[in-house]
């Protein structure tokens, strides 16, 4: 197993680095200049750029910029905000829990109906549940985040009133936030209603953010069944009159909750991305909104150790579900 892990660790060497010049790219190409944000209306004289740009180190070669900011990282350094003048990496631990908690939220809910709607899909192949349920999921794939949203906005929050709009809880609710995931800290606050606010506020998020990759678990756990119980050990399970609820169980679910398991993994990308939007619509706290008002501000630093924090943390993911295939199945850690 722990040649299975450094194997799977050298490989993320050359892919954190590649990152790294890709976020470091990424924000440069971007129209605008951060020295004329950061002026305001008020602007900025000729020479005052100059100046502005050689504190900054924008007035070197973009080769030597991008080797700055390597060594930087390599020392732990994410740099500044431009904007608020804070650490990145401050900024992004006391924002991250939100997109955390909303993620999570999502994930479980997408596991939770996606894996059970794909088996019970596979065992009645070709009956009204199987039809509905993977065109259902194909809508689902297919509709956009942000006109999902918007949908459910207007219905659940403006037309019956069930759920608020924008934000993680009421205003009328103060306290301290020790954990920064607001279920943990409005339990533990003792106040009354505070849970229940903070849950009525994460429903909308949760259910837009899930539904692309409850729709992908959903295909992928049938089309896996489907796949599985043709198998030769499924087969003999059921000719040694094993019930069927310990064949589909024990002997199909199991070897098909690999390719399963690495759908989820991948939906973490896909989560991510989707946050952007759902944060931005929502008007959640998180990376993600956080990560559009940089990009509007041209934040260089923000920006670009965003997205490498972001990146880094899917990698680690991805590590996690490559390890879970091996206590899923041995035979894997050999390859």
């Amino acid at each position: 197993m722990v040649r299975f892990l450094l194997s799977k660790l050298l490989y993320l060497v050359p892919t954190f680095l590649g990152i790294t010049i890709v976020a470091f790219g990424f924000v440069r190409i971007l129209p605008g200049d951060p020295v004329l944000l950061m002026a305001g209306e008020r602007g900025v004289s000729p020479e005052r750029h100059a100046e502005l740009s050689a504190q900054l180190g924008f007035d070197k070669p973009i080769v030597m910029q991008y080797l700055d900011f390597l060594g930087r990282l390599l020392q732990g350094d994410l740099g500044n905000s431009l904007v608020t003048k804070k650490p990145v990496l401050t900024e992004f631990l006391a924002l991250f829990p939100a997109t955390v908690e909303l993620g999570l939220c999502a994930i479980v809910i997408a596991t939770l109906v996606g894996v059970p709607v794909g088996v019970l899909a596979a065992i009645k192949r070709g009956s009204w549940f199987d039809q509905v349920s993977m065109t259902s999921a194909l809508v689902g794939f297919s509709m956009p985040i942000f006109w999902w949203g918007l949908l459910l906005i207007i219905f659940f929050s403006g037309y019956l009133g069930w759920t608020p709009v924008s934000g993680r809880i009421s205003l009328m609710y103060f306290f301290p936030q020790g954990t920064g995931f607001m279920l943990i800290d409005s339990l533990m606050s003792g106040q009354d209603g505070a849970f229940a606010s903070a849950v009525s506020h994460l429903i909308l998020p949760s259910i837009v953010l899930a539904t692309i990759p409850l729709a992908v678990i959903a295909r992928q756990t049938r089309s896996a069944m489907l796949e599985v119980m043709g198998e030769d050990y499924v087969r003999t399970a059921r000719a040694k009159g094993m019930p069927r609820r310990r064949v589909i169980g024990v002997h199909a679910l199991r070897n098909a909750m690999i390719p399963v398991v690495t759908t989820i993994g991948l939906q973490i990308g896909v989560l991510i991305a989707g946050a952007i939007l759902t944060e931005t619509i929502f008007s959640w706290p998180g990376i993600g909104k956080w990560m559009i008002d940089s990009i509007s501000r041209r934040d260089y630093p923000v920006v670009q150790s965003g997205l490498l924090l972001i990146a880094g943390m899917v990698m680690v993911v991805n590590l996690l579900v490559d390890l879970t295939y091996g206590l899923i199945n041995p035979r894997i850690r050999a390859t």
